[in-house]
C-alpha cells in the first residue's frame, strides 16, 4: 500500500503579495496576489518538480 503525503510549504505576506516555497524545494519560490493564488502556484510548482 502506497502512502500519499501532502507537500508542506512556508509562506508569508510581503506588502500586497503572498510569497512561499515548498519545504522540500526551498530554492523554488513563487508568489500570488492572494493566498489562494499562492496555493495554486505552489501546487503547480509541485506538479512540475515531481515530473522532472
Amino acid at each position: 500500500m502506497q502512502t500519499i503525503t501532502k507537500p508542506t510549504y512556508k509562506y508569508w505576506q510581503d506588502g500586497e503579495f503572498w510569497i512561499g516555497y515548498l519545504e522540500t524545494y526551498p530554492d523554488y519560490m513563487t508568489q500570488g496576489s492572494s493566498l489562494d493564488e499562492l496555493r495554486e502556484n505552489l501546487a503547480d510548482l509541485y506538479k512540475e518538480l515531481k515530473v522532472t
